[in-house]
């Protein structure tokens, strides 16, 4: 995914939260973490997971499509002479979801096996 995505989602994020009231102490109270460290999922220091924006997306109780600034109806087939254009459209998104989805699990992946090394530590 380009860097200007996800800032732009990153923009979003913060400008909802403001639009909302909600301070970096309730986000963090609610994502259970720090108040620095959701400062820094805010400010892009830290990589935003995929659980932590559906969690931010229950929070502010906004549809994911609107922090991810998705169209819902930006792939409605009008009628049959552009229907090419379209599917390609589709296929373009699809293939830059996969490519973000799959660097989002190994994230996770990443992230589980980090957590399994700390728990053995204790």
């Amino acid at each position: 995914m380009e860097k200007s995505k996800i800032e732009n989602l990153i923009k979003k994020i913060t400008s909802v939260r403001l639009k909302k009231g909600f301070s970096y102490e309730n986000m963090s109270h609610e994502l259970s973490i720090t108040p620095a460290a959701y400062r820094k999922i805010e400010t892009g220091e830290t990589k935003l997971t995929v659980e932590r924006l559906f969690r931010i997306s229950e929070i502010f109780e906004t549809p994911l499509s609107e922090l991810l600034e998705i169209d819902p109806g930006g792939f409605q087939q009008i009628n049959n002479e552009s229907a090419t254009g379209y599917q390609q459209k589709i296929e373009n998104f699809y293939q830059e979801n996969k490519e973000v989805y799959e660097k989002l699990l190994q994230s996770k992946d990443e992230q589980i096996a980090l957590l399994k090394k700390l728990q053995e530590m204790k």
